[in-house]
């Protein structure tokens, strides 16, 4: 992967130092592909739930060049959440769409699936100074809502709730004006647990934080003060990665 260069970091508020220290537990991973042959091959501890054969996969088969563009891998080899990865019981798994909607409404994951898919390449940038450049596939975030029925007139705010307890939210206009997707394949493979299958909310130009996995319901709100795990710790909340 390739190294952050000049971008700014977003303000980390009076938290600053204990989150620095927390970082490596953030939303989303973001190591680098040579860091991650490194610690498995070298036999340096590395968060169990990665399993070396989960990684031999996705070094095997997952796609690593489009349009010319040469792809990062999709997945490190840690685990940043904040419950540690999730293994979704998908017998049971509904994504809800709520809040300020006219017609509150669940979706399968085979639903979703089902719906017009929307194929991106998107840089994720971490605020560790990683980056990885991934094609992510997946569906707008707008077209669920409008299966809801469509908003209500004081709605300004997307929250996306998570099986792991962890939030964040978006704008609306962000939703609705940059098509942002709800990820299920990374490399046109399907997410697998450790990038929050079954759906990651890839934020396109927003940090890592704002990217997130394991998504259940999406709530649609008028509360545009909304502060997410990390915001509510000091974070910046537009997470822009270039600068506020």
């Amino acid at each position: 992967m390739k190294r952050f260069g000049n971008q700014p970091v977003p303000s980390a508020g009076p938290f600053i130092t204990a989150i620095l220290i927390l970082c490596l537990i953030l939303s989303t991973s973001c190591q680098s592909s040579e860091t991650s042959e490194r610690l498995v091959s070298s036999g340096e501890t590395t968060i169990d739930v990665v399993s070396q054969a989960t990684l031999a996969r996705y070094r095997t088969n997952e796609v690593r060049d489009y349009q010319g563009m040469r792809l990062d891998p999709a997945i490190g080899p840690r685990d940043n959440s904040i419950q540690g990865v999730q293994n979704v019981d998908m017998d049971s798994f509904e994504l809800r769409i709520d809040g300020l909607v006219k017609a509150p409404i669940e979706f399968s994951y085979d639903d979703v699936l089902a719906m017009t898919s929307d194929q991106r390449l998107i840089t994720l940038y971490c605020v560790e100074g990683w980056e990885a450049t991934v094609l992510w596939e997946g569906v707008r975030i707008k077209e669920l809502i409008e299966k809801a029925g469509g908003v209500s007139d004081s709605a300004n705010t997307v929250i996306f709730h998570c099986v792991d307890g962890y939030t964040t939210s978006l704008s609306l206009h962000m939703i609705q004006n940059w098509d942002i997707i709800l990820a299920y394949k990374a490399n046109d493979l399907p997410l697998p647990p450790e990038m929050g299958f079954p759906f990651i909310v890839v934020a396109e130009r927003k940090y890592g934080y704002k990217w997130a996995r394991w998504v259940n319901r999406i709530e649609v709100s008028d509360n545009d003060s909304y502060r997410g795990y990390w915001e509510s710790r000091g974070w910046d909340n537009y997470a822009s990665i270039y600068g506020s």
